[in-house]
């Protein structure tokens, strides 16, 4: 075993137990990911039947959990709370969605629309075919497609002009129940001000890709003391805001990346492991083999700890944790398309309860994942 691969199972089983409430027994090489993701001091658990989540005083942070019995059947995922928070909607439900075939969600989407709040969609149109868009159009709910030759690939939800519901989840059966995926709930009116904006770009204006420009009422927005930077691509530059992000980590890049071609990052990658910081990270097979320009060959090359997932579905994560303090994550592939042709958005959280969350994700994904 590499030394690095040896340090980070050895990290995750301190963290593991230290999020229990015990002291860290780093002597012990075993990492226990099966159980729920434990809350720290200001954290709460979320129950989920299939998943996992924690309430923090700003937001609820959720991963999907494959593995669970339940997955199989598509109940007691991530679409559990998400429903609720639509069902409590008064005023507006602005949907960005890559795809949409969740039924749940669709059925609540219905709902109130019936009861009278004013719900609009954007969509990639090659799936705005599928039975739950039409359905939704066929009773009055406007839906609005890219037409581009780039993806709307957001997956983001502004309920009440005050919280936003995003993350690397697609609002699929899949997404739900077979991948692994991220969904944060962040209640803040500066944060749904931003993705309104966003939102409205694409459903009033019709602008989409490159023909978006920026405009991001707050780029910085700071919610009870923690800082989150605000990125929509292809408009604001996304990987002028990852390089310096990379470039300041000092012990620590761990990642998940469903796709990873860009060049520069995996560079920054490669040479924080030469410098001796701890480098690890899980990408999606199907990806990893097929996509060309894949980082996966020269990071095995570099002889770093970056494996393949090992899950039916797929490793559909898109997340830098820099230092265990920071994190970076969203819809934004790792890839010249979401660069330079996508709608995307990604957030970088400064905090370190919620990076610890994402290190206890990480260290379920690894689990599962081979060489």
């Amino acid at each position: 075993m590499k030394l690095h691969r040896c340090l980070s199972v050895l990290l995750f089983a301190g963290i593991l137990l230290s999020a229990c409430g015990n002291p860290p027994q780093l002597s012990t090489p075993v990492v226990n990911v099966t159980q729920r993701a434990t809350p720290g001091t200001h954290l709460t658990p979320i129950e989920l039947e299939s998943g996992y989540g924690v309430r923090g005083a700003w937001y609820e942070l959720y991963f999907t959990d494959p593995a669970s019995p339940l997955a199989s059947q598509a109940t007691g995922g991530l679409d559990g709370p998400l429903v609720e928070a639509i069902d409590a909607a008064r005023l507006s439900i602005d949907v960005a969605a890559y795809s949409l075939g969740l039924n749940s969600v669709r059925y609540a989407l219905l709902r109130a629309h019936d009861r009278g709040v004013t719900v609009r969609m954007v969509m990639e149109t090659g799936n705005m075919d599928r039975s739950d868009p039409q359905i939704m159009m066929e009773a009055g709910i406007p839906i609005v497609g890219d037409n581009s030759d780039g993806l709307m690939h957001n997956k983001f939800i502004v309920i009440d002009k005050m919280e936003v519901w995003l993350g690397s989840m697609n609002f699929t059966d899949s997404g739900t129940y077979e991948d692994n995926n991220d969904l944060i709930r962040i209640h803040s009116a500066e944060m749904a001000e931003n993705y309104i904006k966003e939102f409205e770009e694409m459903f009033l204006e019709h602008k989409f890709g490159e023909n978006i420009l920026a405009e991001t009422p707050h780029p910085m927005v700071t919610v009870d003391e923690t800082r989150i930077d605000v990125f929509f691509s292809p408009d604001d530059g996304v990987l002028n805001a990852l390089i310096p992000l990379l470039n300041s980590a000092e012990e620590s890049i761990h990642f998940l990346a469903f796709s990873f071609t860009a060049n520069e990052l995996g560079d920054i990658v490669r040479a924080k492991a030469e410098d001796g910081l701890t480098v690890a990270g899980v990408m999606d097979e199907e990806q990893a083999s097929s996509n060309q320009g894949t980082e996966f060959d020269p990071f095995q090359q570099a002889e770093l700890d970056v494996l393949i997932d090992g899950i039916a579905g797929q490793m559909h994560h898109k997340l830098f944790i820099v230092d265990e303090k920071i994190v970076a994550f969203s819809s934004y592939n790792f890839s010249k398309s979401a660069e330079e042709r996508n709608d995307e958005n990604l957030l970088i959280i400064y905090d370190t309860d919620i990076a610890k969350q994402f290190m206890l994700e990480f260290g379920r994904v690894w689990e599962q994942a081979h060489e």
